[in-house]
């Protein structure tokens, strides 16, 4: 199995409001280091899992879509308590939806929030 990632980061403010979360319940910011990885068998006639120009540009759209911004204030999160693992899947499905994901078996994103904490989701892809 091959697999390309690239990375990029975000600053966000968000709040975690429920009382399992202690002092994060209030607004708070976080710079994430986000990274995403594709995952496919063999590569392709290109000797490539991805082109990583177009994986960059495209992490960054999605990053971009999120960056400076308070994710309690967006729709696509209301009602949802905004942990770190939410984030990450909500970054992994806005990358596929944007690219072409037929040759990959997967796509992980990972969003460190410091160089000791992280989450990760995986996205597992349908293959025909």
């Amino acid at each position: 199995m091959f697999s390309v990632t690239v990375r990029d980061h975000m600053m966000v403010a968000h709040s975690l409001p429920d009382p399992f979360f202690g002092p994060a319940q209030g607004l708070h910011g976080v710079t994430y280091v986000v990274e995403a990885t594709w995952f496919r068998p063999e590569l392709d006639e290109h000797g490539v899992v991805i082109d990583i120009g177009a994986a960059t540009e495209r992490l960054g759209e999605v990053t971009g879509e999120l960056r400076y911004r308070n994710l309690d204030d967006l729709e696509v999160f209301a009602g949802v308590v905004t942990t770190t693992e939410v984030v990450a899947r909500h970054v992994a499905h806005r990358l596929a939806e944007g690219l072409d994901m037929t040759p990959y078996t997967a796509l992980e994103v990972t969003l460190r929030e410091h160089p000791d904490a992280w989450a990760t989701y995986r996205l597992e892809l349908a293959r025909s």
